[in-house]
């Protein structure tokens, strides 16, 4: 877990104590919405939180991850700050989301970095995943969507 004091900033950059931001989410309380998951992401890097990132991707694609390069991503990088831009819902569907943001670093080297994207999400029972575009979901529109729903892809995560 973070050694982060708790009333400290939150990594997130959201302006609140980390223990009134993103700490109970990486403890195991679920986001209220996606953009706090994507803070609370974000955060997890910041602070070398790699179960958190894992246990927030999609389930189907939990397996697929590369924990050795996202630890080591997390903690070779100085995390200079996020920028959640937009939060939009699908069509009105509360399940499914979208996020862009500006997430900024720097390398061991000193070079910075920033990298813009819209990334998706999808809600299932009360937790909001992350759906990793790295791993993309090889299923059709009417196939049972890969995240145990019981409902086809195009009705579920496929935004």
């Amino acid at each position: 877990m973070s050694t982060l004091p708790a009333t400290a900033p939150c990594p997130c950059g959201d302006g609140q104590p980390y223990a009134e931001c993103c700490q109970p989410l990486h403890e195991g309380r679920p986001a209220a919405h996606a953009g706090r998951l994507m803070r609370s992401r974000y955060s997890a890097y910041a602070l070398g939180l790699i179960d958190y990132l894992v246990a927030t991707t999609l389930p189907a694609q939990q397996a697929l991850l590369n924990r050795r390069a996202m630890t080591q991503w997390s903690h070779d990088s100085r995390w200079l700050g996020l920028s959640v831009e937009r939060e939009d819902p699908a069509s009105g569907n509360a399940s499914r989301a979208q996020v862009t943001f500006t997430a900024r670093w720097a390398d061991p080297d000193g070079s910075q970095h920033s990298h813009l994207e819209c990334s998706d999400f999808c809600k299932l029972g009360e937790r909001w995943y992350f759906i990793d575009p790295n791993h993309p979901l090889n299923v059709g529109r009417n196939d049972p969507c890969p995240c145990g729903s019981g409902r086809k892809f195009k009705q579920c995560c496929r935004y």
